[in-house]
């Protein structure tokens, strides 16, 4: 169950990005393409295109281009819609794309009683489903703006990427920051959250060392 209850004192917390780091590929557009099917997809990503491309050229932010992204292929929906399509594609789908070494990472900080948070720039909408089977007890991701039970094609939240990844964390821990923060990441929306942690690992820049050699709680 997901609670994202408040940091307690010497605790050692495990926080992971989701899309790269846990995943083999984009969950989004997974997701999105899951949900509406490939027609209304390939609609979307041209009514997006201009600030999918602006975001390739750097002159578009990120959260910009992929709210225009989702608001073309999303927007509308119920939210009741949008609810069940995101449970159903947790159970059905997400754990294709799972890596199974990080999978294993997983299970062995939680046989070290270490708390799971998951720290990512995708919806929050599908992540909760996922996270909960998974053992993570804190989701933040980007969360979706609903207005008369649809969605607005609006964030309710920043973007979850970069500094915001840091901020959501540091929020969480409040005036009692882990013992020891372990941090896994991709890509530089990572860099801030990975750079809080006494333990960081980067995909691509060396092996995950054993957990035994950081200590245990």
């Amino acid at each position: 169950m997901i609670t994202n209850q408040p940091m307690q004192r010497n605790q050692t917390v495990a926080a992971f990005d989701f899309d790269g780091t846990i995943t083999t590929s984009d969950s989004l557009r997974d997701f999105v393409h899951y949900t509406v099917g490939r027609g209304r997809f390939a609609v979307g990503v041209v009514r997006a295109s201009p600030w999918l491309v602006g975001l390739l050229a750097d002159v578009c932010d990120r959260g910009s281009a992929k709210a225009r992204f989702l608001a073309a292929t999303l927007g509308g929906m119920t939210q009741l819609e949008l609810e069940d399509a995101a449970q159903r594609y947790a159970a059905e789908r997400l754990n294709a794309l799972i890596r199974p070494e990080m999978a294993a990472r997983i299970q062995e900080h939680k046989r070290c009683g270490h708390r799971l948070v998951l720290v990512s720039a995708s919806p929050a909408l599908y992540l909760r489903h996922w996270a909960a089977s998974a053992g993570f007890e804190a989701v933040f991701a980007t969360e979706l703006e609903f207005r008369g039970g649809r969605f607005s094609g609006r964030f309710a939240s920043p973007n979850c990427w970069g500094p915001e990844k840091e901020r959501r964390l540091q929020q969480w821990f409040g005036s009692d920051p882990p013992r020891v923060l372990y941090a896994y990441g991709d890509s530089p929306g990572d860099r801030e959250m990975l750079a809080l942690a006494h333990h960081a690992w980067l995909r691509g820049l060396g092996a995950m060392p054993p957990i035994d050699a950081w200590g245990h709680t």
